[in-house]
């Protein structure tokens, strides 16, 4: 991949950045990197039952360990993928757009333009409460995929992309035209 994701602040590339700053492409939260990884490593309990399972029908010996080496296996690649996602989920905000890129080698890249934003969800789990992260979900003008979640965020940052989001939406329903270019420039993003 050969954009970086920004130093600092998630919230650094706001609408009244520069050009430049614009482009960038942001991480998530350092702290959202612990439940991708949890994510990952709970795909070794499925992984131990079907090994253990499979030892018991056929009657093979050595079955706990077989259940056990399958989930520690399992498990460790379950937690690298899960880094992997983490470094992987990047987002922007610009003057026209919420974007979000996934993956490598299968790569996703998610344009929502500011102007089909209809309504915003932020959702926080248990463990999301706990580490200060949420989810943001914006709902878009549509019906296939319209909806495009974002987890990992600071819960400050995805309250402030929810807001900026938010005020877009109502500013283009003042102003009566969802195609105004000058009116997406009108609520940056607060200083932080």
């Amino acid at each position: 991949m050969t954009e970086t994701p920004a130093k600092g602040s998630a919230m650094q590339a706001s609408d009244s950045a520069s050009g430049a700053d614009a482009d960038r492409w942001q991480a998530l939260a350092p702290q959202a990197r612990v439940i991708f990884m949890l994510s990952g490593a709970m795909t070794a309990l499925p992984a131990a039952i079907a090994a253990r399972l499979l030892t018991r029908i056929f009657d093979l010996p050595l079955g706990w360990t077989a259940a056990c080496a399958a989930a520690v296996l399992v498990g460790i690649i379950g937690v690298w993928v899960g880094w992997r996602r983490y470094q992987l989920t990047l987002w922007r905000l610009d003057l026209y757009a919420f974007s979000v890129r996934r993956g490598r080698l299968w790569q996703t890249d998610t344009r929502v333009p500011r102007n089909r934003v209809q309504h915003l969800d932020l959702r926080r789990g248990p463990l999301e409460r706990y580490y200060g992260l949420a989810t943001l979900i914006v709902h878009t003008a549509g019906t296939r995929d319209s909806s495009v979640a974002l987890s990992g965020l600071a819960q400050a940052d995805a309250e402030a992309l929810r807001d900026v989001l938010a005020r877009q939406s109502e500013h283009d329903l003042a102003a009566g035209d969802d195609h105004r270019s000058d009116a997406v420039q009108t609520h940056p993003l607060p200083p932080r």
